[in-house]
């Protein structure tokens, strides 16, 4: 059974935004502890800074290939109903009836 790409597509979304919100989460945890002074609060902040700028690093990449993916299917849409210019692309997207390839 293949997987849905339309599913794939929204739980690549969803974590995509979790990626961001745990992102944000932490660059605030370490503006608000930057006062703590302790060792501990020190080593543990510059781990935590380590693992934030692997999570931005890897959430580039996920939006990278998610663009490329949009654009690869933008063109392939393209190519199947033969759209010539920009404007061809927008009126068929904004058709509720796309006309059929073969029109």
């Amino acid at each position: 059974m293949g997987a849905d790409p339309e599913r794939n597509l929204q739980t690549q979304e969803r974590l995509i935004g979790d990626l961001r919100q745990v992102i944000e989460n932490a660059e605030a945890l370490l503006k608000n502890t930057d006062r703590y002074t302790s060792t501990l609060y020190r080593n543990a902040r510059a781990k935590l800074a380590l693992a934030l700028q692997a999570a931005t690093e890897e959430l580039g990449r996920f939006e990278e290939d998610q663009l490329d993916r949009m654009i690869a299917a933008t063109r392939a849409a393209s190519d199947r109903f033969h759209d010539e210019t920009g404007e061809a692309r927008l009126l068929r997207a904004f058709d509720r009836a796309p006309p059929s390839p073969e029109a």
